[in-house]
């Protein structure tokens, strides 16, 4: 069963607890900046890996070194549960070393 849709208190305490992510409409949203693109597409690699487990997968585009990923749950129309859960293991993966 897909989760559903976070009320607008459920965002707003689920968003408090994420660091350098912007907050909109039905979405959430980060980009970041790498120093090549072996390493953007390494990180990559490794959140594919972690959105596969959670089937759930972000809405992403990569130019050369930089990666930008939008988190929303389609079916609910809107934020859920996976968004934040993946955009944490997002920021885990940043953390051990990109």
């Amino acid at each position: 069963m897909r989760p559903k849709a976070y009320t607008q208190e459920e965002i707003k305490t689920a968003f408090s607890e994420l660091k350098d992510w912007k907050l909109n409409a039905n979405s959430i949203s980060k980009e970041i900046t790498f120093k090549n693109f072996v390493q953007a597409f390494g990180f990559m690699t490794q959140v594919a890996l972690e959105a596969e487990k959670l089937d759930h997968h972000p809405n992403w585009e990569n130019v050369y070194n930089k990666v930008t990923i939008t988190l929303s749950t389609h079916d609910a129309g809107g934020l859920t549960e996976l968004d934040f859960k993946l955009a944490k293991k997002i920021n885990k993966i940043l953390e051990n070393g990109f």
